[in-house]
């Protein structure tokens, strides 16, 4: 994992609330929650080094993320442009026989030997069917 270290331009904690609480400056929160946001940055890391609770810092992302992405002002790390690659349809062509069960399963079966075809034929007709009511 890349190391990353953050310095907050202004203290994080700007003083205790009287349970003892802290009360966070919103500034240097939106700063330490913007270096999460980083790709490979250490969400656990980053709490440890500026002694907040990984699990408060969780918190705070997802508010952050909820409130920049209904009012749109989140930008996504992904480029603004994606290319597109056509791809040609693949022609169906049909080699052989195809069957269409009951239950709406279709067989194709181009590859089997003629031969062969009678005795699959009649293990279907043996198999149970979802669709029919006899037992």
């Amino acid at each position: 994992m890349t190391e990353h270290t953050t310095e907050l331009a202004r203290p994080l904690v700007v003083g205790y609330k009287r349970d003892g609480r802290s009360c966070y400056d919103p500034e240097a929160k939106r700063q330490l929650i913007e270096a999460c946001l980083r790709s490979g940055v250490s969400v656990a890391r980053l709490a440890m080094q500026h002694g907040v609770n990984a699990n408060l810092l969780r918190t705070w992302i997802t508010r952050y993320r909820k409130q920049h992405e209904t009012s749109g002002a989140l930008a996504m790390a992904l480029p603004a442009f994606v290319p597109v690659v056509t791809a040609s349809p693949v022609p169906q062509m049909r080699s052989g026989p195809r069957a269409t069960l009951a239950n709406g399963v279709q067989l194709d079966l181009g590859g089997i030997d003629a031969a062969e075809l009678p005795c699959i034929l009649a293990c279907l007709a043996a198999l149970p069917c979802s669709a029919s009511t006899r037992g």
